[in-house]
């Protein structure tokens, strides 16, 4: 059940969230994490507090190195900080990828509130990548964005996931952190579907990272030959759990316990997995 994952995301250097969280998740379910960093950060649990943006060629190469020798079965896009990097995965995509299942966790704002997405990279984001997408997974408050209307409630959430799916994704899972209530309520929906997946809420600030190792787990059940619902339902199960565990790092937004398992969890209507073989080089 290996499957290997490309993680195209930014650095954090608190260890919670992006490139670490997200090696981390996918090593936790038994897949293999490689990446392609698309910036450093400077950031703990209480903010980030610099970005230093990695050259959109040099972006351009740590992808296809990877691809042109290890390959991929899927691919999680995170911080993907401005138009250039965008436009530039999406060509790399197309080139070497394009029928790989893509992940896009649309990283737009970070846990304490700062801005990790250019606002005019936003159209970019929505009308090129979107399409791309076997899923993507927003927050309320990326979702709020990428459709320009408030989400107060559930049936709110229900309509901008179908309203979202229209963009081009093969499926939406728009999750529901951001209310409040004893339950975190995520609304999954593909084709004319609109499912809610439920899990009791955990009163805890240690939340850092929650968005990306989701999209990881996601991408890591795709990448094992998992049905899309069931790499869903694995991730959420995985991420709630990890929050659970949640070690106390940290004065801000604690990281997750990303090692709480070293097997591979099994579901219940996972396909076999299918023979891997890496992309065709140049």
């Amino acid at each position: 059940m290996k499957g290997r994952v490309l993680i195209v995301a930014g650095s954090d250097s608190g260890g919670g969230a992006g490139i670490q969280g997200d090696i981390k998740a996918v090593t936790a379910l038994g897949g293999y994490a490689a990446t392609a960093i698309t910036a450093l950060t400077a950031q703990n649990t209480k903010g980030v507090f610099g970005v230093h943006a990695v050259p959109v060629g040099f972006i351009r190469q740590q992808m296809e190195v990877v691809l042109t020798d290890i390959g991929a079965d899927a691919i999680k896009t995170g911080m993907l900080h401005n138009a250039d990097v965008i436009e530039t995965v999406i060509a790399v995509l197309a080139a070497l990828a394009a029928d790989c299942p893509l992940v896009v966790d649309p990283v737009m704002v970070a846990k304490g509130g700062e801005r990790l997405l250019d606002r005019d990279a936003e159209r970019v984001l929505r009308d090129r990548l979107l399409p791309r997408a076997a899923i993507v997974t927003p927050n309320l408050p990326e979702a709020e964005a990428l459709l320009g209307e408030p989400i107060a409630d559930l049936d709110a959430m229900k309509r901008a996931a179908s309203m979202l799916r229209k963009l081009g994704p093969g499926a939406v899972l728009l999750k529901g952190g951001h209310h409040q209530g004893p339950f975190v309520e995520d609304v999954f929906a593909v084709g004319d579907d609109v499912e809610v997946f439920r899990s009791r809420r955990i009163e805890t600030t240690n939340t850092h990272g929650t968005g990306c190792a989701l999209a990881s787990a996601i991408a890591t059940g795709l990448a094992q030959g998992m049905a899309l619902r069931a790499a869903v339902a694995r991730a959420r199960a995985y991420v709630h759990e990890a929050i659970r565990r949640a070690p106390e790092i940290g004065g801000g937004y604690g990281p997750l316990d990303h090692a709480h398992t070293v097997k591979p969890f099994s579901a219940p209507d996972a396909r076999p997995s299918t023979p891997r073989r890496p992309l065709a080089r140049h």
